[in-house]
């Protein structure tokens, strides 16, 4: 009996002293002081602020690209190969058909399109459709296989949506663009990506020695997608504007693989303004030979970074041996665009004409200089060349303090024009003072249409009243000026 008592007790026992235990466990209050201590350590660090992606500018700045980026078809007609078939049943050899497609940008209301020329190379005809599925036939007004760019024209009975051009040179790398455009014949298709990189070098165009024609790379590359059928499309920045025209991809597939090139807008316009005002691309040269700059040339040189251009060689009777550059300076800056690599020494000097003035910023000997160099065209000449349809003598017009050349055919042309005289130099005086800009192409004065310079300088000196100045652009602007005659 006590033998059994014992067990049963310490059982009971126990059961007490763990109920006892759970008891004073679940009263106990956990500790919360370590909470709001770590709570109030975290509120006093520094806040790290993302920025939310710029949703509403994508949505606007592709609403005002979509209506002027355009699908770009043409044909190509050739003879197929002969068939002894065909001759023994007495029929002809059949004409053999090639179609191809990309896309354009309209950029003025007249229907002036640019898009590369590889997508209009030796094209028959060309059909251009709009974002409204109107389609229209186009004229090629130039091209310029350096840059692979090319201007069209269209003909359309209504003002067209047109991009404005924004400035590619104020692009920074990892700015958000679209790119806009009509991949694998899918119209108005807008991607987003980044700017990747400036001033590539994809060594994808080819020079021909034959024609002096020499390849100018210096592609914006991104990360937006862009596909067969986008090149001559447009690379839009979130406010709307024209930054580069889409042109190439790096593909081993020949799709989309990550990375895709534009020509930057400041080539492009460049380009459509040369087309438009002289029916040609006046390229400006520096005149010398180049090679880049690497660490153990930055040593030998005595320059504080790796970056520039070093000269090993000067054209004989080019700017820059005017100037008296010599091998072994190194190009830093042109009129203060630094210059670190040949990519970017191209696009520089690809906004100048032949003839222009450019501020060189050189390091030779390890000391640093500017030097002023007169550009000049492959030939050497600093002077405008003359074309077949475009004979530039200028007459110097005192009493408006202004230049004047004839239109050329080709832009008189594209502007649906039969006459007119070009502002090709102006001075302060009465037609800068009255708004008239240089390219302005005036058409009538006092309602009398207006052929030759000699009309101007007339018109000023019979003029007992004012005179009112009727012209256009050569973007297609037409403008009005009213000012007083000089006796």
């Amino acid at each position: 009996m006590r033998t059994l008592f014992a067990p049963l007790s310490g059982l009971i026992a126990g059961c007490l002293g763990a109920w006892g235990t759970l008891q004073i466990v679940e009263s106990t209050p956990i500790p919360t002081e370590v909470v709001p201590a770590v709570q109030a350590q975290l509120a006093h660090l520094p806040a790290r602020v993302v920025p939310a992606l710029p949703e509403s500018s994508f949505v606007e700045a592709a609403a005002a690209s979509v209506d002027a980026v355009v699908h770009v078809r043409t044909l190509q007609r050739s003879q197929a190969s002969a068939h002894p078939w065909y001759e023994l049943f007495g029929y002809g050899t059949p004409e053999r058909i090639a179609q191809g497609s990309g896309s354009g940008v309209i950029i003025d209301s007249n229907g002036h399109i640019v898009t590369n020329h590889h997508v209009i190379e030796r094209a028959d005809e060309i059909v251009v459709s709009l974002n409204n599925n109107r389609t229209y036939k186009a004229d090629i007004i130039g091209i310029d296989p350096s840059t692979d760019l090319a201007l069209l024209k269209i003909e359309a009975p209504e003002a067209l949506p047109s991009l404005p051009f924004g400035s590619s040179s104020d692009v920074k790398v990892g700015e958000w663009v679209l790119a806009v455009g009509n991949p694998f014949d899918l119209t108005s298709t807008v991607t987003a990506g980044i700017v990747s990189a400036k001033a590539r070098d994809i060594d994808i165009l080819r020079g021909d020695p034959r024609t002096r024609e020499y390849p100018v790379e210096s592609f914006i590359q991104t990360d937006a997608a862009v596909n067969p059928g986008n090149s001559g499309g447009a690379l839009v920045n979130a406010r709307g504007e024209l930054i580069g025209i889409n042109t190439a991809i790096a593909s081993r597939t020949g799709s989309y693989s990550g990375y895709s090139f534009a020509v930057p807008s400041t080539i492009v316009e460049k380009v459509v303004g040369d087309l438009l005002t002289f029916g040609e691309v006046r390229r400006a040269y520096l005149g010398i030979q180049i090679e880049p700059v690497d660490e153990a040339l930055a040593e030998s040189l005595g320059l504080d970074e790796v970056s520039g251009c070093a000269v090993v060689g000067v054209v004989p009777g080019s700017g820059a041996d005017e100037a008296d550059m010599q091998a072994g300076d190194v190009v830093l800056a042109i009129d203060s665009a630094p210059i670190s690599n040949f990519p970017e020494l191209q696009e520089c000097i690809a906004k100048y004409h032949p003839g222009d003035l450019v501020q060189v910023a050189l390091s030779r000997d390890g000391r640093a200089q500017t030097i002023q160099v007169k550009l000049t065209s492959i030939d050497g000449s600093s002077n405008l060349p003359r074309t077949a349809n475009n004979t530039r003598e200028q007459t110097w017009i005192p009493e408006a303090s202004a230049g004047l050349s004839n239109a050329s055919e080709t832009l008189k042309s594209s502007l649906d024009i039969r006459h007119g005289v070009q502002v090709s130099s102006l001075a302060p005086g009465a037609f800068s003072q009255a708004g008239i800009r240089k390219g302005f192409i005036i058409t009538k004065i006092n309602g009398e249409e207006i052929e030759n310079a000699q009309q101007v300088e007339q018109a000023f000196s019979e003029s007992e009243g004012g005179l009112l100045i009727e012209g256009v652009y050569p973007d297609g602007q037409k403008a009005y000026y009213g000012m007083a005659a000089t006796p």
